[in-house]
């Protein structure tokens, strides 16, 4: 969560932080501009609603504001969180209601028409990123999704299975427009490889998008995961952000394997549904590849270590 100049103001609450609002114009357009121009209103409609009052700088990532905020009635911290509803985040506050606290931020609230979240308050100070050592760092993320991807998706979640067919489904149109005939090779290869897994999509319960930033620490627990995009599916298809962010490209194959022997994870399939990530970046954006993410998938495709 970032700390920015402002693009609107509620009074004596909070400011609106300008990147905020171009980030949704950005990626939403009218859609992202109401969201902001709704901000204020809903901002001081929730703090009425739900008595609370504001008790820190506001927060925001690309899609979300966070304003700080206590219970009035019993000072308890708390996160009020505002967002635009989307296929990724729509699952959040039922993902959070079945983990319970348990390895994940806890949900104190939900507003289903605005998609408004009460959240327990974790220290914004101390994201896993921080942690020096980055094995230890991926380690911890191991531990976080071995627990969370335990749990049984509940019924009412967006599919891995529905998402791979679409995404073999765009794969023709996908490998026409790449230039480079070895980025282009690359890709049909995972798409091969999504292939050979995509007809036993899985069940667990995943949170997509658990990278360093994406885990805060607590009082209660040492780490606990925020911002969940979840799915149903394999956990497999949850390695990938842990490999991407903090990169080190030495570093891959050494993450691959700590995260599949904690998760218990064959390391063919989850090989193929941490490749399927790569194919699913090429799909979503017409600029070339990212460098790094072409050699993670470069060091996946070669590496064949021994599965204890």
């Amino acid at each position: 969560m970032r700390r920015f100049t402002h693009a609107g103001r509620v009074p004596r609450v909070i400011d609106i932080p300008a990147e905020l609002a171009a980030t949704q114009e950005l990626h939403n357009g009218d859609k992202g501009r109401e969201f902001i121009a709704a901000l204020p209103a809903l901002v001081t409609d929730f703090l009425d609603r739900w008595d609370l009052r504001p008790d820190g700088t506001p927060m925001h990532g690309v899609t979300a504001l966070v304003l700080p905020v206590v219970r009035r009635a019993d000072d308890t911290p708390a996160a009020l969180k505002l967002q635009l509803r989307d296929d990724e985040s729509a699952g959040e506050p039922l993902a959070l209601r079945v983990w319970n606290g348990d390895g994940a931020v806890r949900l104190l609230d939900h507003d289903p028409t605005t998609h408004t979240m009460l959240l327990e308050r974790l220290d914004s100070t101390r994201m896993l990123s921080t942690l020096p050592d980055t094995r230890e760092a991926v380690l911890v993320i191991a531990d976080l999704l071995a627990h969370l991807t335990a749990t049984p998706a509940p019924p009412g979640l967006r599919s891995l299975g529905d998402i791979a067919a679409n995404m073999l489904d765009r794969t023709p149109q996908t490998l026409h427009r790449i230039a480079d005939p070895d980025t282009r090779h690359l890709v049909a290869d995972c798409a091969a490889a999504l292939r050979e897994v995509a007809d036993e999509p899985g069940d667990r319960l995943l949170h997509w998008d658990l990278h360093y930033d994406n885990v805060l620490a607590s009082d209660r627990a040492p780490w606990l995961a925020i911002d969940p995009k979840p799915l149903a599916g394999d956990p497999g298809f949850d390695l990938w952000p842990a490999l991407d962010n903090r990169f080190d490209a030495d570093d891959i194959t050494w993450r691959f394997d700590a995260m599949t022997d904690t998760l218990g994870l064959d390391r063919t399939r989850a090989r193929a549904w941490t490749l399927a990530r790569l194919l699913q970046n090429a799909i979503w954006d017409s600029r070339p590849l990212a460098p790094h993410h072409v050699e993670i998938a470069h060091r996946l495709r070669t590496h064949r270590s021994h599965q204890p």
